[in-house]
């Protein structure tokens, strides 16, 4: 039952993501040309949210749906880590012209060649977790 609850969200968020085109490869493009406001209002009102619901499950105690306590702990400070993780992260979306939440909305499109894309991310993910206690953090 859990899990159906999931898989409804994520349809849901994905069918939000391919209507509001954020899921377009030219929409992308455009926010990174500075020539259309489209994206960087869809991605503000995603942070003005995600900042409210936060603040929200922090003040009402809100428990996750297995029961158990929500943690939200603290990022740890550092710059140099977040400019490289950031750096990586923005050349993957500028080449790809996805991030990881289109590249599942783009597959489930039918677009195959994402595919390619949604492996390498995988598989890079698959090798930070194999060096991960081999660097410095």
């Amino acid at each position: 039952m859990r899990y159906s609850v999931y898989l409804i969200i994520g349809v849901f968020f994905g069918i939000v993501m391919y209507k509001s085109e954020a899921a377009s490869w030219f929409r992308i493009y455009e926010m990174f040309q500075f020539g259309s406001f489209h994206m960087y209002g869809i991605i503000g009102s995603a942070l003005v949210l995600g900042v409210l619901a936060v603040q929200v499950i922090k003040h009402k105690q809100i428990k996750p749906l297995d029961g158990g306590e929500m943690k939200l702990k603290p990022k740890n400070k550092g710059v140099v880590r977040y400019l490289f993780g950031g750096i990586i992260f923005g050349l993957g979306w500028a080449l790809t012209g996805a991030c990881p939440g289109p590249m599942y909305v783009l597959a489930g499109a039918g677009y195959v060649s994402i595919l390619i894309v949604i492996f390498g991310a995988i598989a890079g993910t698959f090798l930070y977790g194999l060096v991960k206690n081999k660097l410095r953090h």
